[in-house]
């Protein structure tokens, strides 16, 4: 008999954020972004529903460095919302960076989700933008579709996939990371604070192994 998640009817594959300005040689890479993407395909064979973000920002976008006379990648300044890292110019629509990473199939895919494209404020998150307030409409759209339990892979661990991980726990979902399907920028120890952020919120830690045996 197949793995219990597998047999899970309202199971959702939200794969965060497989783009190309975030695999190796991208404007914001992860390192080994792109071993991910063979492990995200098989899942996708077995979720009956996977969900896709890309993030999505115009010229200009405030979380740019480029944006900010005088400031240097990665410095942190206040913004309404609270601190923003400031980041390498990425994902600009029209820019093959914004796009998936060709390895990744969409084929099944049932909704593409784009984030951050306000230019005034981020959107790490796939629910919020980061006055977390600011809904995107997936939680809302998993509501209507009651679709409950939710199973992350993608980019990057401690910020997109993080923060998407705490607002769907704040938001009543069963909320899983899938270890071997994700990968982290860790940005002064960022990746270590995710997972224990991620435990304390009771977001479980599973691997492929565990949603594919028989």
């Amino acid at each position: 008999m197949a793995d219990k998640f597998v047999l899970c009817r309202d199971k959702v594959l939200l794969v965060v954020d497989v783009q190309n300005d975030f695999c190796p040689g991208g404007a914001l890479p992860v390192q080994g972004g792109d071993e991910i993407i063979p492990v995200v395909n098989r899942l996708a064979r077995i979720f009956s529903h996977v969900i896709l973000t890309q993030d999505w920002h115009p010229r200009g976008h405030l979380s740019f460095a480029s944006s900010h006379a005088g400031k240097k990648l990665y410095d942190s300044v206040t913004m309404p919302y609270g601190a923003q890292i400031l980041w390498p110019d990425h994902c600009v629509p029209g820019t093959p960076g914004a796009d998936f990473h060709p390895g990744l199939k969409t084929s099944r895919a049932e909704l593409v989700l784009r984030k951050g494209f306000n230019r005034d404020i981020d959107s790490y998150s796939a629910f919020f933008e980061n006055d977390h307030q600011t809904p995107t409409g997936l939680g809302g759209y998993l509501q209507e579709r009651k679709l409950s339990r939710l199973f992350l892979a993608g980019l990057a661990a401690d910020f997109c996939v993080l923060y998407s991980a705490l607002d769907a726990r704040k938001s009543g979902f069963e909320v899983y990371v899938i270890e071997d399907a994700v990968r982290g920028i860790d940005v002064d120890g960022s990746l270590a604070e995710a997972w224990r952020l991620m435990d304390e919120a009771g977001v479980i830690r599973v691997r492929e192994a565990e949603l594919t045996r028989e």
